[in-house]
């Protein structure tokens, strides 16, 4: 989907069987105070550790072909529980990678689906106390990331409750904030981790090739105006300072204080007082004429004034002025500003559905979002691991499909992908409250933001699928058979067998059973109701509608409309989107998806207004795809995964996090410098997902007059658990989006239908783009200190270093950050210039508050 996207390292494996294993219940009810004992004692024992050993090997096992290496160690404790092998122990694990080959002496693995596995005994294989074992597990695809690894491995028995190894819990790093897995081994050997060998040219941000990029990009200019994104016009003017220490008046006309309270409370979280003694007015006018999210602001002879066309244009105004003011200390300097938005749609795309994350997050994103001119919040709220919105009319959705435990009958929640562990507990499991959700979109509208909820169907829909079998067996026992078959989702006599890109067997909706779109129809009524309460009617629903996997061929349910409507099964997925995007029209909603899905419709039966968020990627067809939907009508979003994706890794480095499928880099430089008119001309500058630059050509043009509606930045949560890793992930580079979003560039060329672009293309300025970047990189100190007081966690880009001459010599990607560095393992020292060393160098970053610092990088 525009999500995980294994599409580069997955084939088709043959299907396994589900294991047919007691309930959790059932174990628990013949649990034996004693052995629960034994397999507590031994799950706190237990040795565990994961090696990543090659990406590249020179051979691959019969079946695990384009493979990567890795070895699971287990090594016993000195006392082992009696029976092993007789009480059916077993591992379970996640391994995102299709694993098609095992290799051990001891363990035999089999798929349970998804991501999840399990290691049993083989027969006659017998465990010794104080022995280590190691296991090969030969992956399909590559590890580049220590990321990739999952968390809470588990053992269970019968008669036991299932317990985490202990060595395989996650724990955060005092220093970084960030999560880690203390079981998996550093990955330091680059010729074999850091590509997968033969054309793949990716190599390690090594602290020296930091230097090097860092010392090419230049010295940031020193910025006096430092608002985010580039204001149109900004500049200063004579005259006196306005001291705002006193506080200020708001005088409003054309706009009520509640339309930008919001903007208003964050002026004043800045520390300039609505309730000052000696307050200074500001004007605000709105409505004057000037474009949607439209603004002037003028600082000048002991006044401020602000015209806006509309309220959202007075918020951007109110919200220039905040970063003005921190970065002038509350004495404004004179200034002159005139901006207005490039495009209407600036969006940004959070997964609640894979990881959870927390109520208090989205709004804290949402306050971000403003403060740097968003007003798309895309909330992905349901997908294969995870149901996260409650809907009173189906409550097993949360219920059940919002959390993930060891209930292999799948009657109490869903199974443990991603390393959720067996417990049902800790931050990746939860969903939203109505209230949440309500509270949610009251906030996003107070900052003029339209909230866009997605629940990703008929593909992506695992945990509706097993929530309501749930509620079918419910109401099946009590004797209610028509009720409970009302929102069953799977039709009995389909015995079609796939699996999808995730892995799953069991995650794609029947398109042809009536129950799907009741379904659809009570989710999306609900959430309708909940946009009316608060006061923000639902606008835009996004379907999903990607990545299905091959279902429904076997359906006899799909039989008769196969025949009625002259489409195969493949094409049964543009049906369903046909329709669903029919009747949302009929609600008066605009349907919304991604553009692979959408792209398999026949534009003439769908509605006139469409939003297609394109996510293949710029060198896979995904400006063929911009293209030909643009030409369409549709309203375009640029979601792509190579600029657009901020769970991928901000540079090629085995510490940090995110999948890779799409890019190996997507650092702040890339987003950036993202030419969003001329997609082509992006060839000149990036490369592809091996670190290879190529030729992007213009195979099917624009039209004249069509272009694209917007951006949006993604985040999928596969990897991200922790509500710091979303900020991580995001920041800085969201705002770096913000920028494209927001102003057009003059460096970027103007498209021209058909016209190709290769690697350091003349048409494409790079001077131009780092002059650029150095006035934005200016300007980032000043957004540290807003990011530090709206208490998000950052990315710190480790810092640039080299020996020379026996001197250390480091850099940092923005001005403003201390440098610290250490030999031998001892107290850090502040870097202030070159300074002779002996032996390795460790060095930092720390945030500009002081309070975090970067991960630590090593240089020799």
């Amino acid at each position: 989907m525009a999500v995980t996207g294994w599409k580069s390292l997955a084939s088709v494996l043959a299907v396994s069987m589900i294991l047919a294993v007691p309930s959790a219940a059932a174990l628990a009810a013949e649990s034996s105070p004693g052995i629960q004992a034994d397999y507590d004692r031994l799950a706190r024992e237990m040795g565990v550790r994961l090696e990543v050993v090659d990406n590249h090997p020179a051979s691959c096992p019969a079946g695990a072909e384009g493979c990567f290496l890795t070895t699971l160690s287990f090594t016993m404790p000195a006392r082992l529980p009696g029976g092993l092998a007789a009480d059916g122990f077993a591992i379970y694990f996640s391994f995102v990678n299709r694993l098609p080959v095992t290799e051990s002496d001891v363990f035999q693995h089999q798929l349970i689906n998804g991501d999840l596995y399990r290691l049993t005994l083989k027969p006659g294989a017998r465990l010794e106390p104080g022995k280590r074992y190691d296991i090969k597990l030969w992956g399909q695809g590559a590890w580049h990331s220590q990321a990739f690894a999952m968390p809470n491995l588990y053992l269970t028995a019968k008669g036991i409750d299932a317990r985490v190894i202990a060595a395989t819990r996650p724990a955060i790093d005092r220093d970084t904030g960030r999560e880690y897995l203390s079981y998996v081994a550093p990955m330091t050997d680059e010729a074999k981790l850091a590509s997968r060998g033969g054309d793949d040219r990716t190599v390690w941000q090594t602290p020296e090739r930091a230097f090097a990029a860092f010392a090419e990009r230049g010295a940031a200019d020193p910025a006096d105006i430092v608002i985010l994104p580039t204001p149109v016009s900004a500049r200063r003017l004579g005259g006196a300072a306005i001291d705002l220490r006193g506080g200020v008046a708001p005088v409003l006309n054309g706009v009520t204080r509640t339309e930008i309270a919001a903007a208003l409370d964050a002026l004043a979280a800045s520390g300039v007082s609505m309730a000052g003694r000696v307050p200074m007015e500001i004007r605000v006018e709105a409505g004057a004429g000037l474009g949607t999210g439209a603004y002037r602001l003028t600082v000048s002879n002991g006044r401020i004034a602000i015209v806006a066309g509309d309220a959202a244009g007075a918020s951007n105004a109110i919200r220039s002025l905040v970063q003005q003011a921190m970065f002038d200390r509350r004495m404004l300097k004179p200034i002159a500003v005139e901006d207005a938005p490039r495009y209407g749609f600036r969006g940004l795309h959070i997964d609640l559905a894979r990881n959870f994350h927390s109520k208090e997050e989205v709004l804290k994103l949402i306050e971000a979002m403003a403060a740097y001119k968003f007003n798309k919040l895309h909330l992905h709220l349901a997908d294969d691991e995870g149901w996260r919105l409650e809907i009173k009319a189906l409550p097993e959705l949360t219920e059940v499909g919002s959390k993930r435990c060891h209930d292999p009958q799948e009657q109490t929640c869903l199974l443990p992908q991603l390393g959720a562990g067996p417990d049902g507990t800790g931050v990746v499991n939860g969903h939203l409250t109505q209230a949440d959700y309500i509270e949610i979109v009251r906030a996003a509208t107070a900052r003029q933001i339209e909230v866009i909820p997605s629940l990703d169907m008929p593909g992506h829909s695992r945990a509706a699928i097993r929530s309501m079998e749930v509620r079918y067996n419910r109401l099946f026992a009590a004797g209610r058979k028509a009720d409970a078959e009302a929102y069953r989702l799977v039709e009995p006599g389909d015995t079609t067998r796939y699996r999808s890109i995730q892995n799953y067997d069991d995650n794609t909706l029947n398109v042809c059973i009536d129950q799907t779109y009741r379904f659809l129809d009570t989710a999306v009524g609900e959430i309708a109701a909940m946009h009316a309460a608060a006061g923000a009617p639902l606008r835009t629903f996004h379907i999903g509608a990607d990545e299905t996997a091959g279902a429904w061929s076997q359906s006899p349910a799909c039989k008769p409309v196969m025949a009625k409507t002259g489409r195969d099964a493949k094409a049964l997925g543009a049906y369903f989107i046909e329709r669903v995007a029919s009747d949302l029209d009929r609600r008066g909603l605009k349907v919304a998806g991604w553009s692979d899905g959408l792209g398999h419709t026949d534009p003439k039966n769908m509605p006139k207004s469409v939003q297609t968020n394109i996510w293949a990627t710029l060198f896979t067809g995904g400006i063929t795809e911009a293209h030909v939907q643009a030409n369409h009508g549709w309203d375009v979003v640029l979601s792509v995964p190579d600029i657009g994706y901020l769970d991928m890794p901000y540079v090629p480095h085995p510490e940090e996090g995110g999948y890779d499928w799409a890019s190996r880099s997507v650092d702040t430089l890339q987003v950036f410098g993202f030419m969003t008119d001329n997609l082509p001309a992006n060839g000149a500058l990036i490369r592809d997902t091996y670190s290879r630059p190529q030729t992007i050509e213009d195979k099917t043009p624009r039209d004249a007059g069509r272009g694209v509606t917007g951006l949006q930045a993604q985040l999928w949560s596969e990897t991200t658990r922790t509500d710091a890793g979303v900020d991580y992930q995001l920041f800085p580079r969201l705002i770096a989006f913000s920028e494209r979003a927001w102003r057009k560039p003059g460096w970027e060329p103007a498209y021209v239908a058909g016209a190709s672009y290769g690697p350091g293309d003349a048409r494409v300025d790079r001077g131009a783009i780092l002059a650029d970047w150095r006035r934005f990189a200016g300007r980032m100190p000043a957004q540290f200190a807003l990011l530090d007081r709206l208490k998000i966690a950052y990315r710190i880009t480790p810092p640039g270093a080299r020996i020379a001459g026996g001197k250390l010599e480091a850099n940092s990607e923005y001005p403003g950050m201390a440098i610290d560095y250490r030999t031998g393992g001892g107290a850090w020292r502040t870097y202030r210039g070159p300074v002779a060393v002996k032996g390795p160098v460790e060095l930092r970053t720390r945030s500009a508050d002081g309070t975090r610092a970067s991960r630590i990088v090593t240089v020799r």
